[in-house]
């Protein structure tokens, strides 16, 4: 687990917004390559990674998602100010306050803050807390001597510059891993964990394995092509969604009966719970009604393949993310058990 751990904060602190991947998914190909797994890349620019299994006509995929959360430019102000435009879905409450970083199409990097365009409550009295949250009054203020719009261009800044939002990674002593972008950085590492179990013990599991890592979830076409051929059944790895009126929690994994998109395969998920109580793998089943998974892609794009669904419960989705290394340990156990 320490070695899982160390994977998924330096994974964390890799930039990743979808559409802009590249960094992580060479990071991600090279943990698989160092098990001696034989990666190629989608025209996408999604990975695959295979685990040869003892059978070899009938595959497994399971699949996880490296792409973020995230931002571009939208409009430079012309007070030097740069609004924004959402990559993924979010409230625009959870990143005001953010520290981010301006990445120009040259490789030049630029901090800021994002803030309201009524930030001072000295100045704007009322109007500080009484203000809408959205697209016109969050701004990134850029950490530059900048007055106008020019002097932002004349940096190299332009309108579809990716805006990465700070991860601001904390393991604490007790276990929990504080961060951004949990979802889904959190489950690619879960599947180095069940790669590493096979390659360690020398072992081969049931049949081909195919670990899936794409890069367009966020956006809804993450897995919409290019699994691999022979797949039968395919176990998208995404977080679970701790919530109220949910049963989900950040110590378990959790495996989703039914999320957006539908219900998912039921003897699929029958097995799955199954093996996680004969295997003493503490897990729950829960349902998320404003959810869909890399899974969901997949059956929308037609592929004639049985889908699962599990992963770590992460607290606060799409905000201030948290889960703990009990939950990803059991997302791993859950994993290479369903492989033997």
């Amino acid at each position: 687990m320490n070695t899982i751990i160390e994977d998924l904060v330096t994974l964390l602190n890799i930039k990743s917004p979808t559409g802009h991947t590249e960094a992580a998914i060479q990071f991600v190909a090279s943990k698989f390559e160092s098990m001696g797994l034989k990666t190629r890349r989608t025209n996408k620019g999604a990975l695959i990674a295979t685990l040869p299994g003892i059978d070899d006509n009938a595959h497994i995929t399971l699949s996880a998602h490296v792409d973020t959360l995230g931002a571009q430019v939208k409009e430079i102000t012309a007070d030097g100010s740069l609004k924004l435009t959402q990559i993924g879905g979010y409230a625009w409450t959870t990143i005001e306050g953010e520290h981010v970083t301006v990445e120009t199409l040259d490789a030049a990097f630029y901090t800021g803050s994002i803030i309201t365009t009524v930030a001072s409550s000295h100045v704007h009295g009322a109007k500080t807390n009484a203000t809408e949250r959205n697209e016109n009054t969050l701004i990134v203020r850029v950490d530059e001597k900048v007055f106008n719009k020019q002097d932002v261009l004349d940096l190299g800044i332009r309108v579809g510059d990716f805006v990465h939002l700070d991860p601001r990674t904390v393991v604490s002593p007790s276990g929990f891993i504080k961060s951004r972008h949990l979802d889904d950085k959190a489950c690619v590492v879960s599947l180095f964990g069940m790669a590493a179990y096979f390659v360690e013990n020398n072992i081969k599991p049931a049949h081909t394995t195919h670990f899936f890592i794409s890069n367009y979830e966020e956006v809804g076409h993450g897995a919409s092509a290019a699994i691999p051929e022979k797949t039968v059944e395919f176990i998208a790895v995404d977080m679970a969604a701790p919530g109220s009126g949910q049963t989900s929690d950040e110590y378990s994994v959790t495996i989703c009966a039914k999320d957006s998109s539908g219900p998912y395969d039921y003897e699929l998920k029958k097995r799955l719970v199954t093996l996680a109580q004969e295997n003493k793998i503490p897990f729950n089943i829960d349902i998320y009604p404003f959810y869909g998974s890399d899974g969901s892609a997949a059956l929308r794009a037609g592929h004639d393949i049985r889908v699962g669904l599990i992963g770590p419960g992460v607290d606060a989705s799409h905000s201030f993310e948290r889960t703990h290394e009990d939950a990803i340990q059991a997302t791993i156990d859950l994993g290479i058990a369903y492989l033997k």
